[in-house]
Parts: C-alpha cells; sequence; structure tokens
C-alpha cells in the first residue's frame, strides 16, 4: 500500500522527469542535429562530453555540480547575482543536476536518427526551393520521429531512476527533493521492507512497461519499414 509520503515521492519524480525531458528536448535537439551534421573538428569533443555521464559516477557528477552551483560556484553566483539564490538542495537544482546526467539518453538517440537521414533527402528539397530553416522542420524533424520518440522515453525513465545525483544535490527534503529512489532509500534504512519492496516493485513495472512499448514501437517500425521496402 503506497503512503502519502510514497504517493509525494511519486508526484515529485514525475514532476521532475517531465520538467527534465521537456527542456532536453528543446535544448537537446539542435545539438544533436550539430553533431550529426557538422563536419567540425569540435564534434567528437563534444559527443564524448555529452556521453559522459554515461561512464563517470553519478556521485562524481554530483559533486562538481553541487560544488559549481554553491555560493562560491560560479552558476552559484550567477544565480545569487539574478535573485534567484542557490540551486542545491531545491526542486530546480535536482532539475538542472538531472538534466546534465540524462543528457546523453536524449541527444544520443535524436543524433542517430539525424544521422540515419542522410543527405538526399534534403538535397532534393533544397532543389525544391526549400530553406535551412524548412529543411530541418519539413524534412529532418519528420524522419527522425522514431528518434525522438526513444530520446523521451530514455530521458524521462532514466531521470525517474536516478539516485546518486539527486541525492547529492538535493538531499532529502520532503515536497521538494524527495524522489522516489531516494524514498525508498530512506525505508531501507529504517528497516521498513515492507514499503521499499512496495516502491522497488512499483519501479521494476515502470521500467519493464517503459522498455516494453518502446522495443514494441521500434519493432513495429521496422517491419512497416520493410513493408514499404525500404532497408534499414
Amino acid at each position: 500500500m503506497l503512503t502519502p509520503e510514497n504517493m509525494a515521492a511519486i508526484k515529485l519524480t514525475l514532476e521532475l522527469a517531465s520538467c527534465v525531458t521537456l527542456i532536453l528536448l528543446i535544448l537537446g535537439t539542435p545539438l544533436a542535429w550539430w553533431l550529426a551534421r557538422s563536419k567540425s573538428k569540435w564534434t567528437a569533443p563534444v559527443g564524448a562530453v555529452v556521453a559522459l555521464p554515461l561512464v563517470l559516477p553519478p556521485t562524481v557528477l554530483g559533486f562538481y555540480l553541487l560544488l559549481a552551483m554553491g555560493p562560491n560556484g560560479y552558476l552559484g553566483q550567477v544565480t545569487v547575482a539574478l535573485g534567484l539564490g542557490t540551486l542545491p538542495f531545491t526542486f530546480w537544482g535536482l532539475v538542472v543536476g538531472s538534466c546534465f546526467y540524462s543528457l546523453p539518453f536524449v541527444v544520443q538517440p535524436i543524433q542517430v536518427a539525424f544521422q540515419s537521414i542522410g543527405n538526399r533527402p534534403l538535397e532534393i528539397a533544397a532543389i525544391l526551393g526549400a530553406g535551412p530553416f524548412d529543411r530541418f522542420m519539413t524534412v529532418a524533424l519528420p524522419l527522425a520521429k522514431p528518434g525522438f520518440l526513444t530520446a523521451t522515453i530514455l530521458g524521462f525513465a532514466h531521470t525517474i531512476g536516478e539516485f546518486g545525483v539527486v541525492l547529492m544535490i538535493g538531499g532529502n527534503i520532503p515536497n521538494e527533493t524527495r524522489v522516489v529512489s531516494v524514498q525508498m532509500y530512506d525505508h531501507v534504512e529504517a528497516l521498513a521492507y515492507d514499503q521499499a519492496h512496495t516502491l522497488a516493485a512499483a519501479m521494476i513495472l515502470f521500467s519493464f512497461f517503459t522498455l516494453l512499448s518502446l522495443y514494441s514501437y521500434q519493432k513495429a517500425s521496422s517491419r512497416a519499414k520493410t513493408s514499404f521496402g525500404i532497408s534499414i
């Protein structure tokens, strides 16, 4: 049975995942486009930075973000100067940290989708008189739709499952920074294994059905392409 504390943690987690996913889709799309299409020598270093959270321990990322957003950090000084205060141990601090930690799970699927388009559709659109912005909006984005769906699902699910980063940046403040993973950790520390089981089972079911929906869509999309004679 879900207690009011558990429900509050679930609600906060869903709000965090929704905000982070929306922000990353907005900011990550132009970044993914640049990584997919640019011939710059900086694409490799930037791509490596984007992928860092895949191999970097969450506590390391959380530690340096905590320092950066603190009163003596460069980001903290900016937010204080803007009258926003410091971000650590606030909901928006969690948003910033989660955006960094979930970045590759949104950018990389979109980047791969843009790369798979190839040059020919864009060249045809250019011959027909479409400008760069029109080609991006009417050709690239529709063709990259599967990548955007994958990015949305993975970014949302990955944010829900975060622990190390949110604990380092947000601590454990009820209704402010106590997300599901931290709430479950509290239950284990308090030896309330029945409540921990409830949240853990909910997380497992959510993760399973999230991945099931993603793989089902990818399989259906692959069949549709094959039926129309499109090689993939």
